[in-house]
This record gives C-alpha cells, structure tokens and sequence, in this order.
C-alpha cells in the first residue's frame, strides 16, 4: 500500500485536499495532518522555529511514506529533512527554491505583509484569489476554494504572519543540490507564483498554482505513480 502525506501551504488547512478524495486508487492511504496552529491543531508558541515544527510534525511525517508539499508546505518540507529522516521521496508542487525567486519580488512580499498586519483577513482572501488567477476557470476555482474554506482562515495571526517571514526567508537551494532522498518538482504550467518551468520540471498543462482543485484527478494520478517510484 503506497502512503502519501500531503501538506498544505500558506493560509489554507488540510480541507484544501479534498477534492483529491474521490480519486486515489484502491490501496492507498492519504494523510493530510495540518500544521500547528491550523484547523483543530495547536499553534506552537514559538511558530517560526523549525526544530519546534519538526517535533510537533515528527509523528505525522514517517519515513516510509512520499510526502508532498504544496507551495509553502513544500518548502517547510524540506527544511525538515535536516531535522528528521527523510522519507521514501519528497514532491515539491508549485514550489521554487526561493518564494521571491519569481513574479513575487521581496519588495512586493514586504508590502503584502504591511498589508496583513493592517488587515489579515482581507489580505488573506486577496491572496487566495490571486494564486488562482492561472486556472482555466479561476472564478469556479475561487468558488471552490470559498466553499472548502469559508470567509475566514482557520489559523491565528501568529501563525500567519510567522508563514510570511518563512515565505521571505527559506531558501532550499542547498537541499535541492545534494538531497537526503529523490526529489521531485511538479507545478502547473501556467503558475502566476512561480518564475519559467526548468527542464526538470514535471508539468500540469493548463493548470496553475492550485492543481489539486482544477485538475484533482490528474494530480492524483501523478502523486501515486511517485509513490510507485519511491517505493512509498
């Protein structure tokens, strides 16, 4: 049986998998733990410390599994292979080495945080809208993702906020260059939030930076064929 751990990013809980749901295959399992500090998961009290992160994640992220992170959760992810055993694989979705490394400058990420700190639930929606601006359809997406979210994200500001300084700051370029286990770099080929697709790339067509609620059931097949790969 393949084991798929799926880790959501930045201001979204663990809801945002579901529309994977009806398309897994007979005999894998899917687990989708939140973060701290998201849905019914205690925040840490330090939130931006790793080494807290990976002991609160420690139970939920077993090695002989294929984790996969979208967007900020793929780059948490992979800070926490210097903090825990690496698992069978690791699946980057939408996610580069450096969040500012591509349409969004550190200039234009230091004002979104400005303007979360005036006012966090409006900047957080204008966000969520914004990362779907490269689907097909970004207005059913949006209407999707109101209905599996709500009009208010289920993480405090804490929580948040320590998101965005981890979004300025990580870099895993390093990790990426000499990793503890096979990596592999999946997106959609029309992501307003990454910079051009690089040859080792594995391309959605047609989707962008939220796959799993455009093309669920394509998604789905990819992840399980990595975890047939990695032996998850």
């Amino acid at each position: 049986m393949s084991h798929l751990v799926l880790l959501s990013g930045w201001g979204c809980d663990a809801r945002i998998w579901q529309p994977l749901t009806p398309h897994w295959s007979a005999g894998v399992e899917v687990s989708t733990p939140d973060w701290p500090g998201y849905g019914e998961t205690p925040a840490l009290a330090t939130p931006g410390a790793l080494d807290r992160l990976a002991a609160a994640m420690a139970e939920a992220l077993p090695r002989d599994a294929l984790w996969v992170g979208w967007s900020l959760g793929g780059l948490l992810a992979t800070a926490l292979l210097d903090h825990l055993p690496p698992p069978r694989g690791l699946v980057l979705l939408g996610c580069a080495p450096r969040f500012t490394a591509g349409p969004v400058s550190p200039a234009e990420l230091a004002s979104f945080q400005r303007a979360f700190q005036r006012d966090p639930h409006a900047t957080w929606r204008h966000f969520l809208r914004h990362q779907l601006s490269g689907e097909p359809g970004p207005r059913q997406a949006h209407r999707r993702l109101r209905d599996l979210l709500g009009e208010t994200p289920r993480a405090g500001q804490a929580t948040l906020a320590a998101g965005l300084n981890q979004l300025a700051s990580l870099d895993i370029s390093a990790t990426l260059a000499a990793p503890p286990c096979p990596i592999r770099r999946l997106r959609g080929a029309r992501d307003p939030l990454l910079p051009a697709p690089l040859a080792d790339e594995m391309l959605l067509a047609e989707a962008g930076h939220c796959p799993h609620l455009s093309h669920p059931a394509v998604l789905a097949r990819h992840l399980e064929g990595l975890a047939l790969e990695f032996g998850a």
